[in-house]
């Protein structure tokens, strides 16, 4: 069972610097013309003042007894890979973290908008539970199966492995377009455009339709965003 409960959290858990839970990180952009040091900063604060009570708002309109208090920060380690994730801490705060050299990847203050507003929407959809209970059932049912074919006991630890590990991505393509629909709303409304935003995704390197891959092709979540844009009546 201890086997099983490390193979879980490293399944789905993210980098996070405050607990050991989270979603898998976001994969990182291509090399853009991204903020410079000097703006990183001032840009990041001044974003962070406007998405995070539109995010909060959200959150407590959409949830029930959810932690609605965001914290966004960043990764004080300047050498960390671009990155940005959504987190709780030890107390059940939602914590959405960027490293510094994520900032150097995002163009534009509405990119940085969008991003910042995808992670806050993975915390209102309730992913890291979801993603938690599905790795939880895939275990089980795979276990059982195991057992069922007269499995050895480390047959079974090798198949609950293997449930934790599919169980936690049957669902995190789905997830990922979720965030991207609200995420652009939550854009929109903190004062940015997400018809900028998305145009992130062309920097991105495209996962395409990988079997059990954590991010859907580029295409699909661009098209989630434009179809979002049009049935909002968003800019």
């Amino acid at each position: 069972m201890r086997r099983f409960l490390l193979v879980m959290a490293l399944s789905v858990a993210a980098c996070d610097v405050t607990m050991d839970s989270g979603p898998a990180p976001a994969v990182a952009a291509a090399p853009g013309q991204g903020f410079s040091p000097a703006e990183a900063g001032l840009a990041f604060a001044e974003i962070t003042r406007a998405v995070e009570p539109v995010a909060e708002r959200e959150c407590r309109s959409r949830t029930r007894g959810l932690n609605c208090d965001f914290r966004i920060q960043i990764d004080p380690d300047r050498r960390a890979a671009p990155n940005a994730y959504q987190s709780l801490d030890r107390s059940g705060r939602p914590v959405i973290t960027f490293t510094w050299s994520m900032l150097g990847e995002i163009s534009n203050r509405d990119e940085l908008a969008f991003v910042m507003s995808h992670e806050t929407a993975h915390h209102i959809q309730g992913h890291l539970a979801r993603q938690q209970e599905t790795a939880l059932s895939g275990a089980v049912i795979f276990a059982g199966l195991a057992t069922i074919a007269g499995a050895s006991a480390g047959d079974i630890a090798n198949a609950q492995d293997l449930g934790a590990f599919v169980g936690a991505r049957s669902y995190s393509k789905e997830f990922e377009l979720e965030a991207d629909q609200l995420g652009a709303i939550i854009t929109h409304k903190a004062g940015y455009r997400p018809s900028e935003g998305v145009k992130f995704f062309a920097r991105l390197p495209d996962p395409g339709d990988r079997f059990l891959g954590t991010h859907p092709a580029n295409y699909d979540r661009v098209k989630v965003v434009n179809d979002t844009i049009r049935r909002y009546g968003l800019n």
